[in-house]
């Protein structure tokens, strides 16, 4: 790798590291660029993931404040999201590399349109899950999905967690985020020990994404809980939307 690939590499994880704090889909910048500077496909996202890591832990001890109170839940669906990066980790060592391509769009295009009715539908049903503080089967089925779709690849990881997040708990946007980067941050930690333990992992590509990665954490969390949660809701949105359209043009 030469110095100049070694800096987009590096700029590249602190912009996924960035994204993913404040919506999700760092993947689709990171990714992109470890193929362009030739990794094969499964090194790519297997040193991907192990780089963006300790980026969704800086993410998730900047929104610390927002998970007050949250702790319980995060153990109950922490554990989900485990069990679902597990799965999906194994996966991606055993099936075809494009075996989520097809449906990837779709799962994004819902979750999209799920944040954007997200205050209704929440309303409707916080009446049905008033005994339920961690969202109850429902949404343990959902997490454990995208733990599995996170291990697995992750591009927009985060705005599926927030879209799930929103319509089964009674929460604020920016409390349902801090918690969402504790979940993906769980799910990539899960998916990359397993990577370090039985696939070939480049630790320059991973450590060139790790240092950029934290700065954008830090970075997106100071950012992100400033902005207000009708703006916060629109950004996912954008940002779902702009996934979609690399993913159906890759």
């Amino acid at each position: 790798m030469t110095w100049l690939q070694a800096l987009a590499v590096l700029a590249a994880g602190l912009a996924a590291g960035t994204v993913n704090t404040i919506a999700g889909s760092g993947t689709l910048v990171t990714f992109p660029v470890l193929l362009a500077v030739g990794y094969p496909p499964v090194v790519a996202n297997v040193s991907n993931t192990v780089g963006l890591t300790p980026g969704s832990l800086a993410g998730a001890v900047g929104y610390r404040a927002e998970l007050s109170g949250q702790r319980s839940r995060l153990v109950t669906l922490g554990a989900v999201s485990v069990a679902g990066g597990l799965t999906g980790g194994i996966l991606l060592l055993e099936l075809p590399a494009a075996a989520f391509h097809a449906v990837v769009p779709v799962l994004i295009a819902i979750a999209c349109v799920l944040v954007i009715v997200q205050p209704r539908l929440a309303s409707r049903m916080a009446e049905r899950q008033q005994h339920r503080p961690h969202g109850g089967l429902p949404l343990h089925a959902g997490v454990f999905g995208s733990g599995v779709y996170g291990g697995y690849f992750g591009a927009a990881q985060g705005v599926l967690l927030i879209a799930l997040l929103g319509v089964f708990l009674e929460e604020d946007l920016q409390r349902i985020n801090a918690a969402k980067n504790v979940l993906a941050g769980l799910v990539n930690a899960t998916a990359a020990i397993l990577f370090i333990l039985v696939s070939d992992v480049s630790w320059t590509a991973a450590g060139l994404v790790a240092a950029g990665s934290v700065l954008g954490g830090v970075l997106g969390a100071a950012v992100g809980r400033r902005v207000p949660s009708t703006a916060l809701r629109w950004l996912v949105v954008a940002i779902g939307v702009v996934a979609i359209i690399q993913l159906l043009r890759s």
